[in-house]
């Protein structure tokens, strides 16, 4: 399965970012084979719309697992419209993250966790 983990830095020691279109880096981790990747976060420069612009992103790469802080609305109807399920952590690592995930000790979440523009 591909699972993406937003994260304050690019390596899975990183620490887990709490904000989902605005996080630093998207570590993308395939929990069948063990290999994962570091991308700078692509729309982060963008002025507004970065949660849907991101969902967009995970849609193209093929993840079907998002792990984050929080959620806004508009982020997380785009990530429910394209199936991929939302699951929240707090704190920690990405592989700590990572790791609650694969043991199904992580809440799922099928809708917004913060309000429109939490954090801004």
């Amino acid at each position: 399965m591909k699972v993406a983990i937003t994260a304050q830095g690019s390596s899975l020691d990183a620490a887990l970012a709490p904000r989902f279109g605005r996080c630093q880096y998207l570590l993308l981790c395939n929990t069948a084979g063990g290999d994962w990747q570091a991308v700078p976060n692509p729309v982060a420069s963008q002025p507004g719309g970065v949660g849907i612009a991101m969902a967009q992103y995970l849609t193209k790469e093929k993840v079907q697992a998002l792990i984050t802080g929080n959620l806004g609305p508009n982020a997380a109807r785009a990530l429910a419209a394209a199936g991929i399920g939302a699951y929240i952590a707090q704190g920690g690592s990405a592989t700590a993250a990572l790791q609650a995930f694969v043991e199904g000790r992580l809440e799922q979440v099928t809708g917004p966790t913060v309000s429109a523009h939490s954090g801004m």
